[in-house]
């Protein structure tokens, strides 16, 4: 009789962001943004597409989104 070894995947390791208020970089990425605001990175994407749609517009850096610290602690309280 055979016996059978289960094997777990690994599983991937969750970002770890330090506290807003202790971010110095002018800008963040979409997951680091998704983060701090308790949202999905798709949420954050969705409010990129459609201008104005969400409490706060990314920056466009090299077909990337940078969203900005500053409106970021501004929007939570922290400014």
């Amino acid at each position: 009789m055979q016996h059978l070894q289960l094997v777990s995947k690994p599983t991937p390791k969750a970002p770890v962001f330090q506290a807003l208020e202790h971010e110095t970089r002018p800008t963040v990425t979409t997951e680091a943004a998704a983060y701090y605001l308790n949202r999905k990175p798709q949420t954050l994407l969705k409010w990129a597409c459609f201008d104005g749609s969400g409490p706060i517009r990314p920056l466009r850096v090299g077909g990337r989104l940078a969203w900005p610290t500053a409106e970021l602690k501004r929007l939570l309280g922290l400014a």
